[in-house]
C-alpha cells in the first residue's frame, strides 16, 4: 500500500469511528443498549468510552501502516495529546448533531 493511500485510509476511517458512538443507539456500533430489558439511549459516558477505544483501534491501525511502509518512530506523550485533540475535533459533528442540532429541531 502507498503512503498516500494509507494516509487518507487513516483519515476516514478515524473521521468515521469519531462520529460513529454520536450517531448510533448501539454499542461500538454493534452491540444494542438496553437497560432493564427494554432499548434506551446511550449515556454521554459511555459514547465518550467508545470514542476513546476507537481512538485507541485507529491509533493502531496507524501504527500498523507505519510498521508496513517503514522503520516506526519512536513517539513521546506530546504526540498522544495532540492526536487525541485531533480526533476529538473530528467527533465535533457527530456531538453536535446528537446533542445541538436534534434538540432544537424538537
Amino acid at each position: 500500500m502507498k503512503q498516500t493511500v494509507a494516509i487518507y485510509v487513516l483519515i476516514l476511517l478515524a473521521l468515521v469511528t469519531a462520529n460513529l458512538p454520536f450517531l448510533s443507539e448501539r454499542i461500538f456500533g454493534v452491540i444494542a443498549y438496553r437497560r432493564d430489558g427494554a432499548a434506551a439511549t446511550k449515556p454521554f459516558w459511555l459514547r465518550l468510552g467508545e470514542v476513546l477505544v476507537f481512538y485507541l483501534v485507529v491509533g493502531a491501525i496507524g501504527f500498523a501502516f507505519e510498521a508496513s511502509l517503514g522503520n516506526v518512530f519512536p513517539q513521546g506523550w506530546q504526540f498522544y495529546v495532540v492526536t487525541l485533540t485531533l480526533y476529538l475535533v473530528l467527533a465535533y459533528p457527530g456531538f453536535v448533531y446528537r446533542y445541538l442540532f436534534r434538540r432544537s429541531a424538537r
